[in-house]
């Protein structure tokens, strides 16, 4: 008797097991179609990304061309025809710390030697990392340094207003002396 109902017991085990399976497999089939339609999103998603992406290096490719351009025809418009360009007499500059200073030195000295800096080379000429670089840029122009940004694909090359530039070596605004830096 004992027997039989160890035979019966087993048999309704195996049909719930079996139940259980093919309910396990149905459900991983349609989660395995989820992720599959997720994965094709994904996919889809990232050459779209891609191509904007293209696109916006286009742009910006044609920007600073046109930038060059206007540049151009304004020192040309300024030499050849007493043209004034737009003038800024004053610049308002707040005190910078050394630091601050030390940053400005190398734009200064770099951009004459390399045409234009970027956060690397200011990181590489005062031994700190590229992030650091960037958060004094950004301190330097909230004091009100005239730094110009251009970016080549996703990377910013900074350069000096020129008239600030030029006053800056006429009259010493910001009170810098090159050789206590070491420039």
């Amino acid at each position: 008797m004992i027997g039989i109902f160890k035979k019966i017991l087993l048999r309704v085990s195996n049909i719930k097991a079996n139940r259980l399976g093919k309910t396990l497999r149905a459900e991983f089939a349609r989660i395995r179609l989820e992720f599959e339609e997720h994965l094709q999103a994904i996919n889809e998603n990232t050459n779209e990304i891609s191509a904007n992406y293209e696109y916006i290096c286009e742009i910006e490719s044609k920007l600073e061309r046109l930038g060059e351009r206007v540049d151009q025809l304004q020192m040309f418009l300024e030499s050849g025809y007493n043209f004034p360009g737009p003038k800024r007499s004053h610049f308002d500059v707040k005190k910078l710390n050394r630091r601050e200073q030390e940053v400005f030195l190398v734009i200064y000295t770099l951009e004459d030697e390399k045409g234009s800096v970027t956060y690397a080379d200011i990181a590489e000429r005062l031994g700190i990392s590229e992030q650091l670089a960037g958060n004094y840029v950004t301190c330097l122009i909230e004091k009100g340094i005239p730094i110009m940004k251009r970016y080549t694909g996703s990377r910013p090359h900074l350069r000096l207003d020129p008239e600030f530039k030029t006053l800056q070596i006429k009259e010493n605004v910001l009170q810098l002396s090159l050789a206590e830096f070491g420039f």
